[in-house]
């Protein structure tokens, strides 16, 4: 069995175990996967070398839309949230979409911020149809026509956010696998050649952004159903911010780079900050500079090359 096989399997059983072993892990690895689900759709672009500091609007996309059904249907369904919320967000992804992938790294960067940034002032003006500052309650949903209680429900979510990360996980390596994936990379190798040879890399960056818009909004589903809330903060520049430290934490060039990073980050945050009160940032800072420095592929690409040279020590010993 390959080894990604059996990481995953192992990585599966323990998650599911680990609210069983203690209550706080549970909320920690929901709030944390959904942040790697959002990070997920960054680690998309960057395999075009594109990098947005604006895609928390996605984010809050996913959580406003949660919010506004579930107190339209007073809660609604658990999977026709998930599914209705990433169509919204796919829908306003394509739009933006349309615009932002005629522009190429600053510009590209900055389109997004633009975007994001005008998303949040929306929700903080209109304060009779979003709560402003104050956000919007996110009611807690039926399963399958079934009202749960919280302590049920929420561990339902914990199940329902690690299958979406491995499955989103699989199906976006199968797409970065694909023709499709190897043209989005080929648009930050030579941009050129790939419209020479009759692709357009407008159309391949464009899917790449949709999907990525979709990813984003999923992470912003399942954390406003996890808090009961959904606020501005959700779209605001810093949110977008982490989302790209978070990538490049964890390995922009793997997809579980996503999730390795995400709870690398969320756990330093707040473990440090129970040590150095304010000072988590710094902590945050320094092993960012250490990645850059000494691991430029990230957390999860340090531990590819670790297992591959073991592999290679192990054959060369039994050779």
């Amino acid at each position: 069995m390959p080894w990604r096989a059996i990481l995953i399997i192992v990585s599966a059983l323990c998650l599911l175990a680990a609210p069983f072993a203690a209550g706080w892990v549970q909320s920690f690895l929901v709030l944390a996967i959904a942040k790697g689900l959002a990070v997920l759709g960054i680690v998309v672009l960057l395999q075009a070398g594109q990098v947005s500091f604006g895609h928390a609007i996605f984010f809050a996309i996913g959580a406003y839309a949660t919010a506004f059904i579930s107190r339209a249907m007073a809660g609604g369904e658990l999977v026709s949230l998930l599914i209705v919320s990433a169509l919204i967000a796919g829908l306003v992804g394509l739009v933006i979409g349309l615009f932002v992938v005629r522009y190429r790294y600053i510009f590209f960067s900055m389109l997004n911020l633009a975007f994001s940034m005008v998303f949040y002032s929306i929700l903080e003006k209109f304060f009779h149809l979003t709560g402003g500052s104050d956000g919007i309650r996110v009611l807690r949903p039926s399963v399958l026509g079934v009202v749960l209680e919280r302590e049920s429900f929420e561990r339902l979510l914990y199940v329902v956010t690690i299958l979406c990360a491995i499955g989103f996980g699989l199906l976006v390596d199968r797409y970065l696998k694909s023709p499709l994936g190897q043209a989005l990379r080929a648009i930050k190798s030579n941009e050129t050649r790939l419209e020479y040879i009759g692709v357009s890399a407008r159309r391949v960056l464009l899917v790449a952004y949709v999907v990525s818009a979709v990813l984003c909004s999923l992470g912003g589903v399942i954390t406003a159903l996890a808090q009961g809330l959904a606020t501005p903060e959700y779209a605001f520049w810093i949110r977008s911010g982490e989302f790209v430290f978070i990538a490049i934490l964890g390995g922009a060039s793997h997809v579980a780079g996503a999730f390795v990073g995400a709870l690398a980050f969320e756990g330093i945050r707040n473990f440090a900050a129970i040590l150095f009160a304010d000072g988590w940032q710094m902590v945050l800072g320094l092993m960012l500079i250490g990645v850059v420095l000494f691991a430029s592929e990230g957390i999860a690409g340090l531990w590819v090359k670790l297992t591959a040279k073991t592999a290679a020590q192990k054959s060369e010993a039994a050779q």
